[in-house]
């Protein structure tokens, strides 16, 4: 049987593992086998912390909400607001109450409003008479 040389093949695979591993520092972006684990451990931390930021995204969001249903001028608590919100079915996620928090104080305190007094919120409503 004839002796097969295998470095074209070898180099093809190792310089695709070194284009991925071309941002780790010294050895880790250097040597073949430590390059390799290294991919495997960086592939299966960028799996893991995908769903991570997502839990975090909605940790920050909360955490943003609740400051500023606790300031002085409102003082109410977050669980509340989270629980009148969905009694009054109005359809607003923490991602989007958490930047009208931030962005626009006055705007979230009529929301606030709105959730605290539902009894004061009923409109009139005008008959239109044909």
């Amino acid at each position: 049987m004839t002796r097969v040389k295998r470095g074209y093949t070898a180099r093809k695979r190792q310089k695709k593992i070194r284009s991925f591993a071309s941002t780790f520092m010294r050895a880790h972006s250097i040597l073949t086998r430590t390059t390799t684990q290294q991919r495997i451990r960086a592939l299966v931390s960028s799996h893991r912390d995908r769903n991570r930021r997502k839990r975090d995204f909605r940790r920050l969001w909360i955490t943003r909400i609740n400051a500023v249903t606790r300031e002085d001028r409102v003082s109410y608590s977050y669980s509340r607001c989270i629980h009148n919100l969905y009694k009054l079915q109005l359809l607003l996620n923490r991602k989007i109450l958490a930047q009208i928090a931030l962005s626009n104080k006055n705007f979230f305190d009529m929301i606030l409003f709105k959730i605290i007094h539902p009894s004061r919120n009923k409109e009139k409503k005008i008959q239109i008479y044909k």
